[in-house]
């Protein structure tokens, strides 16, 4: 059973991190971050915002949403993993994710970009992929503990990938800034449901970063402070 629950994740993320992983042509244009426009300007906005917001690529700006939605995807996804099995480590990231999810949207607001999330709530999400890909996770971390531990390794395995293609992407000093901070995030709570899942005598292959670069993590200390 678990085997299937691992491969049908697996297909899952793998076809939602299609979208930042496809290559970016000329211009920022690429994938599903390459469509997204300028969606945050309009009429109504005064003109220093337009200005502000005329700073960033295509990319950058709907590289901001994506991530405004992804980070909230993660403290959802905990939050209903801890109702369901108790245990604290959901709970306590799902408040670093919190932390993450607030941290794009001070750079939507700065830079005049319409914030994605209209509702806060548990599982409500503009795009309707995110959604899907709830739904999913939630569903298949519900089936036993161990594969909850799987969903939240894999969900932070995703976002290290997610992060350092967008990086490789985006010109902004302090839109890096900030998602180095939420790679470096990513990366402790990472090493944090593998130690429960070598704990719990479980096994989990990394799907979406190498092998080396999964080793390389998990086998080093937490880390700590502010990238700047």
């Amino acid at each position: 059973m678990i085997n299937t629950i691992l491969k049908t994740t697996a297909v899952t993320l793998a076809a939602f991190s299609f979208a930042v992983a496809a290559p970016v042509e000329a211009g920022g244009k690429g994938g599903k971050l390459g469509n997204g426009g300028n969606s945050g300007s309009n009429s109504s906005q005064t003109q220093t915002v337009t200005e502000t917001s005329s700073q960033l690529t295509v990319f950058e700006s709907t590289s901001l949403k994506f991530m405004r939605e992804e980070e909230k995807l993660a403290r959802d996804v905990y939050l209903t993993l801890y109702e369901r099995w108790g245990v604290p480590i959901f709970a306590n990231i799902a408040e670093s994710e919190q932390q993450h999810t607030n941290t794009i949207a001070a750079l939507l607001a700065k830079y005049g970009i319409e914030d994605p999330v209209k509702d806060d709530s548990v599982g409500a999400f503009t795009d309707p992929a995110f959604s899907e890909l709830f739904t999913a996770l939630v569903n298949l971390g519900s089936q036993s503990y161990e594969a909850a531990l799987m969903v939240g390794t894999e969900i932070e395995e995703l976002d290290i990938a997610d992060l350092n293609e967008q990086i490789n992407v985006i010109n902004k000093q302090d839109i890096v800034n900030a998602y180095n901070n939420l790679l470096k995030g990513s990366r402790n709570h990472l090493r944090s449901f593998y130690s429960l899942v070598v704990e719990g005598g479980f096994e989990y292959t990394p799907k979406h970063i190498t092998q080396e670069e999964f080793d390389a993590i998990v086998n080093s200390e937490m880390e700590t402070g502010n990238i700047n």
